[in-house]
């Protein structure tokens, strides 16, 4: 390994203030930062060559440890509140001193990479960690820069990542003592007091999401993509557990990316150069893409392995449930050589209702893909979670309200803006939840009859048959689809108890109106009349 490795490197480390770590080394190949993992005794390899690690004391994100910089530039601009807390300016320049002051002395890791397959939005990132096994994420995760660029590299945004700096509440302002701060003055973004490595793609994620649609009219999105033979682009929305990674991994389409994309005038690109999957109960049966993904260069986080054996037990929760893995995209076999595509002609919400009320699919007018969009629905089910005894609504926002630096308005008028000047796009609600009543009464969707439907709406065959309409939600669902039962299509007929169905319609749909009610203000009357009806006449 050559430390520091380019002329210049020296004078580029200090300028962040790191002119006193022992060694900086530069753009390791994941080889030897697997090697560099193994010989500090951070990591493991599985049986398939992936590198294991454990994160620690965080192995999800901390929403309420994630601080933007209130200053100038974003006072009168970021949605403030519990998704974006305040952070006083001359603080993280205090907190930002005393993490370099940390990393002094220590080895650090350093990354040039960019944001986004379309040049034309490339933004280009530099990556400093404490931990080679983060830098290797940040090597997954993002785009990679040919060896000619990085001769040259001129980074935009800096990223400091030092999971074992603690920080002092007291002292530094932060809750506790872990914290991600976003600072859009300073270009920065500083990572404290936590090993999780998705704190570091969601940092850039947030950033991607104030800078997109501020900054350059473009549709940020918390979505996967795909493209069809014939160049035609899917892009899925969903929450997690709803299916997003799985339904956009179809080995008929190629993957454009599985996570966080841009849509503008002539394009829909990814943000990313790789994915970040869930692993819990991964099986080959269930995503063969992804289990062919995790060899030699993929980092799975927080997993168990078989006694006695260095085989990934990917059922055991002993760590968490949110284990994971982070591979490049060309780990997938039938990922575009550029994520990139072109302007979305289908459009997913997915969202598992654990209510059994809603449609397996049904499709969208322009005011409702705004009022579901907004809405952000998905339903968590009794024994995910500590005291959930019944199904429990969940809304996020734009499906990534924890990443929205903006009002959730701005980028559902984006999605409308571009739906009115495309009207040939559909829009489809999916539930891949409940049907026949709801969790622990009905049965789940099967996955045959979720993929069923999307490839029939992806070949036109739902624009050529006829639909009915549901109560209170007013949803439009096709009346019959090639391999699925015709039965399932209408919820209300699955229910042996109609009036029991009725009740749960509206008590969903109470849950909607009520959810809705923070946005209202800042929505037209358009998007309000799409929202469910409860009254006399639909009931």
């Amino acid at each position: 390994m050559n430390e520091f490795g380019i002329k210049g490197k020296n004078a580029s480390i200090a300028s962040l203030g790191l002119g006193n770590v022992a060694a900086a080394w530069w753009n390791l190949t994941p080889s030897e930062l697997v090697e560099e993992t193994l010989m500090r005794g951070e990591g493991e390899l599985t049986d398939t060559g992936a590198l294991a690690i454990d994160t620690g004391e965080f192995t999800g994100r901390s929403p309420k440890d994630k601080f933007m910089v209130y200053d100038d530039i974003s006072k009168d601009v970021i949605w403030w509140g519990d998704i974006n807390i305040k952070f006083d300016p001359a603080k993280f320049d205090l907190l930002y001193n005393r993490v370099t002051s940390y990393l002094s002395g220590k080895e650090v890791y350093v990354r040039d990479a960019y944001a986004c397959a379309d040049p034309k939005y490339r933004l280009n990132i530099r990556v400093v960690t404490e931990f080679p096994w983060s830098n290797l994420f940040a090597n997954n995760l993002f785009l990679r820069p040919t060896a000619d660029e990085i001769q040259n590299f001129n980074p935009e945004w800096t990223i400091v990542c030092a999971p074992g700096f603690k920080a002092d509440a007291a002292i530094d302002g932060t809750r506790q003592h872990n914290f991600a701060i976003l600072n859009l003055t300073k270009k920065v973004i500083l990572i404290g007091g936590t090993g999780y490595t998705g704190e570091i793609k969601k940092g850039i994620f947030t950033l991607l999401n104030y800078i997109l649609p501020h900054e350059k009219g473009v549709l940020s999105m918390h979505c996967s993509a795909n493209q069809g033979k014939n160049g035609d682009t899917a892009v899925f929305f969903g929450l997690s557990g709803t299916g997003k990674t799985t339904l956009s991994a179809d080995p008929n389409r190629a993957l454009i990316g599985d996570d966080e994309h841009g849509w503008s005038d002539d394009a829909v690109f990814n943000f990313e150069g790789g994915c970040y999957a869930k692993c819990i109960d991964l099986t080959r049966e269930k995503e063969p893409q992804i289990w062919d993904a995790i060899k030699f260069g993929a980092l799975v986080e927080n997993i168990d392995f078989v006694d006695g054996t260095r085989t990934v037990d990917y059922a055991s929760t002993s760590k968490t449930e949110n284990t994971r893995v982070a591979y490049p995209i060309d780990h997938i076999s039938n990922a575009l050589p550029v994520s990139k595509g072109a302007p979305p002609k289908n459009i997913f919400f997915l969202t598992a209702d654990a209510f059994g009320v809603l449609p397996p699919i049904s499709k969208l007018t322009v005011e409702q893909a705004m009022y579901h969009f907004i809405s952000g629905y998905t339903a968590k089910v009794a024994g995910t979670e500590m005291g959930i005894t019944e199904p429990q609504t969940t809304f996020s926002a734009c499906f990534g309200k924890a990443f929205l630096p903006l009002h959730p308005g701005k980028y559902a008028e984006l999605l409308g803006k571009k739906l009115k000047a495309n009207p040939d796009i559909n829009v489809w609600l999916v539930n891949t939840g409940w049907t026949g009543g709801a969790y622990g009464v009905g049965s789940r969707i099967k996955l045959s009859y979720t993929r069923a439907l999307i490839t029939a709406a992806l070949e036109g065959q739902l624009d050529k048959v006829e639909y009915g309409t549901t109560p209170f939600f007013k949803l439009r669902f096709p009346t019959s689809c090639p391999g699925v039962p015709a039965e399932i299509l209408e919820p209300r007929n699955t229910w042996a108890d109609k009036a029991a169905f009725e009740n749960t319609t509206v008590k969903l749909a109470e849950q909607f109106r009520k959810n809705f009610e923070q946005y209202a203000s800042g929505v037209s009357k358009d998007i309000l009349d799409a929202a469910p009806v409860v009254n006399a006449v639909n009931a």
